[in-house]
């Protein structure tokens, strides 16, 4: 800006301050900044050779770098390709196709729920959107009056902040156990067994974030159990199946199995992580009533509060889903794209698990390789990650978790020496 238009804005703002002796908006405190993303600032601001970004939850190469997957360039060429496709408003619920895929995909194609008429569906702004419009149904129409939403302890922070933005008190279950660095089970049933018969719980159905711990198939049969004899709702915020052990029907056991035994449930889904479709926000909310005209009412309450919100979801992101997720060889080149992704995560977990070992590192780290998906709760405490960060600029949460994604074979060796070292005198 000139000289000149600089004092010519300084003597317009003092005319306006000479009108108004305070802003109407003066008293609004401001707002901390967003953790994981201010991480991400920080480390890109950062011009030490060996940073390392451990924090955001997005894949990396073994280069460091974004990736776009190949079965995803594929489907954008289709769609330049296609002299169909125009720039016309979605329905209220989105693309129908993909709506339906995506339900297809979390319950499985021989889902009783969906042969039953009882499956609806509503796209989504991602998995955080799919999470909000569903705890908004239920702020509005969840006939337990007073209920409350149990989260894990610990958990993704949005999930506290969208239920309670909505007006749905939030508590905690255990779920974390910092002696085995495993799953609290009796923790968890405990909670599930004490809290208020029509309770919220909010489950993650694989890669839990930020633990990297899930319960096993037979764990997850006595949480089904649990939440029957209770009659709590099953809420599943899933955002990385196939991405976590790099095989769909494995990741959805959980939802599958609840979905089977007849227990109604809301499942968020996410395109983010296991398409990459990180900035095009290609989500789902599916619905499992019990029965098809519960569905419909639902489905029609959302559509009246989706309209006010965002009147439509957008096309893109999930035309690209809907793409791959109908076309037969699209969608086996997509698993082997997951594949790709999962395995490079499994193989930065046992190198970094046995750098450690070859360090002789205090304490045991078999945690490591047992936790599965993007993250790894490492059980560092915030002043060993502060040490982490300004020494080794090597930039984690507070919590101790890192995104596996961030490790690669030419860093791995990097991290394992910072571990140590801020175990040994932290």
């Amino acid at each position: 800006m000139s000289s000149k238009a600089s004092q010519s804005a300084a003597i317009r703002l003092q005319q306006i301050n000479s009108h108004l002796s305070t802003s109407v908006f003066e008293k609004v405190p401001a707002a901390p900044a967003d953790a994981i993303f201010a991480l991400t600032a920080a480390y890109k601001a950062d011009t030490h050779p060996n940073k390392v970004d451990l924090g955001i939850g997005a894949y990396r190469t073994n280069e460091g770098k974004p990736w776009v997957l190949p079965v995803v360039k594929k489907a954008d060429r289709a769609m330049v390709n296609d002299d169909n496709l125009d720039h016309e408003y979605l329905p209220i619920l989105g693309l129908m196709p993909f709506r339906m895929a995506a339900a297809k995909l979390i319950l499985g194609a021989n889902s009783n729920a969906i042969a039953d008429g009882r499956v609806g569906a509503v796209q989504c702004i991602s998995g955080t959107g799919a999470v909000f419009t569903g705890a908004q149904f239920l702020a509005r129409h969840y006939p337990v009056k007073g209920a409350e939403c149990y989260i894990s302890k610990p958990t993704w922070a949005n999930h506290r902040a969208i239920f309670e933005g909505v007006g749905i008190p939030v508590r905690e279950y255990p779920y974390w156990d910092p002696v085995t660095k495993g799953l609290d089970l009796k923790g968890l049933l405990g909670t599930m067994q004490t809290a208020p018969a029509g309770s919220i719980f909010l489950l993650h159905p694989c890669a839990h974030n930020p633990t990297g711990v899930d319960p096993t198939p037979e764990q997850w049969k006595q949480i089904a159990d649990v939440m029957v004899a209770k009659g709590h709702f099953t809420f599943f915020d899933c955002a990385y199946q196939g991405f976590a052990s790099g095989n769909l029907a494995r990741d959805a056991f959980s939802v599958r199995h609840f979905a089977e035994r007849g227990i109604e449930l809301f499942v968020a889904q996410s395109f983010s992580k296991n398409f990459g479709l990180y900035s095009e926000r290609a989500g789902n909310l599916t619905i499992v009533a019990r029965t098809p005209q519960i569905k419909d009412q639902i489905e029609s309450q959302i559509a009246k509060s989706q309209r006010a919100v965002i009147s439509n979801p957008p096309a893109y992101g999930s035309r690209i889903v809907n793409l791959v997720l109908n076309d037969p060889q699209l969608n086996r080149e997509w698993e082997e794209n997951l594949s790709t992704m999962a395995n490079r995560i499994i193989d930065m977990r046992k190198a970094l698990f046995d750098e450690l070992t070859k360090l002789g590192t205090p304490g045991k780290w078999d945690h490591i390789v047992n936790q599965i998906g993007m993250f790894s709760f490492t059980g560092l405490t915030t002043a060993q990650v502060k040490v982490m960060k300004d020494k080794y600029h090597i930039y984690l949460t507070d919590n101790g978790r890192i995104s596996m994604a961030g490790i690669n074979t030419n860093n791995v060796k990097y991290v394992a020496q910072a571990i140590d070292d801020v175990v040994r005198h932290q």
